[in-house]
């Protein structure tokens, strides 16, 4: 039985936190003692975690404070294993460990392709992101990509080979049927009847390119089309505008965040997504694991993998509305089969997930 701390900025809701939890609670159902490690306690998933795990809270606003609340941590609590998630905990965690003389295995793993994601950040940025990944790596016993998308840039900042990176999808666990009452609250929140129901999953910010998927459906000609997203950010109130603009906001319905988006995805007729690049895409695959068909944007790295480059769902270019508005008008009017994607779904599990990480750290 191994001690397991998992790292965090905060439970804030997003992809990687739900991850972290899915994982944590596999870990306990293998045997193993885990707690969460957290930057700040907050966050809507702080309760949820409270309620199964020890949390800490290194209260620790700023990174470059970290390394030395982290090293402190490490020595009082002497862990078996470090897992340290997102840039640049995955590169101040193997270096506070040093600091903390404190001998314990840190597994490192980037949910998001970094390279795209700090591209327009300025040169002394970028020279930060590749000096210290190229240091941080090195320090850490394993290091994780999410997909193979995302191993191959890891490996490539950080100049390592391509095979001192592992790659490990990540886990989209089973979600209990929803509750009878909880169907009926997305029904009568898409305000219209089904057929041409179209969702998306994930926080607003521009990454996932909410704009481009409003205006492919600006394109839609159907007067039944519905749009909603679900999710929050920054992002919300320049949306809403440019839906006024497009003449399409009394057919868009923001329904904010949602701990179980399952009700969206089993009462929509197609799931989207229409990022610039995403790390893996759990939405896809909680998505098909209701049997909603999807289209994707080819973006790097996951949506390709996942739906096998379109044997299981659409793709398109990046940033193509064009090519978005056909492959919604399409998919809206071919007939999926929900078993065949609720068969690929389930390639994605937690359990497998859980125990690839924990094969990792055996060989450590």
């Amino acid at each position: 039985m191994a001690s397991i701390s998992i790292l965090l900025p905060n439970l804030v809701g997003g992809g990687v936190e739900r991850i972290r939890l899915v994982l944590a609670h596999e870990f306990v159902r293998a045997g193993h003692d885990v707690e969460f490690v957290l930057m700040q306690a907050k966050g809507p998933l702080l309760e949820e975690a409270r309620a199964s795990f020890p949390v800490v809270d290194l209260a620790t606003p700023r990174a470059r404070a970290l390394p030395f609340s982290l090293a402190r941590y490490l020595r009082r609590r002497r862990p078996d294993v470090l897992l340290a998630a997102i840039w640049p905990l995955t590169v101040i965690a193997p270096i506070a460990q040093r600091l903390s003389r404190h001998h314990c295995k840190v597994l490192v793993s980037e949910h998001g392709i970094l390279s795209g994601q700090y591209r327009d950040w300025g040169i002394f940025h970028c020279l930060l992101l590749r000096i210290s990944t190229a240091v941080g790596y090195r320090l850490a016993d394993r290091r994780i990509g999410v997909s193979v998308g995302v191993g191959d840039d890891m490996a490539s900042l950080a100049l390592l080979r391509r095979n001192a990176v592992d790659v490990i999808y990540n886990p989209v666990p089973p979600r209990r049927v929803p509750e009878p009452v909880a169907i009926d609250m997305a029904d009568r929140l898409w305000s219209g009847p089904g057929g041409a129901r179209i969702v998306t999953v994930g926080t607003m910010k521009a990454v996932k390119n909410h704009p481009l998927l409003l205006r492919a459906f600006a394109r839609l000609h159907r007067s039944d089309a519905r749009l909603m997203f679900v999710g929050d950010g920054i992002g919300r109130e320049a949306l809403l505008s440019l839906a006024h603009e497009l003449d399409v906001a009394d057919r868009v319905i923001f329904a904010g965040f949602r701990p179980d988006p399952t009700p969206f995805y089993k009462t929509a007729d197609l799931f989207v997504l229409s990022s610039d690049y995403e790390g893996f895409g759990n939405v896809i695959v909680e998505a098909m694991a209701c049997g909603t068909p999807v289209v994707s944007t080819d973006c790097p790295s996951g949506p390709g993998e996942i739906l096998a480059r379109g044997k299981y769902g659409r793709l398109v270019p990046v940033g193509d509305v064009a090519a978005l508005a056909d492959a919604l008008s399409q998919s809206l009017n071919d007939t999926f089969d929900p078993e065949i994607l609720q068969t690929r779904a389930g390639e994605f599990s937690s359990v497998e997930a859980a125990n690839a990480y924990l094969r990792l750290m055996s060989k450590v």
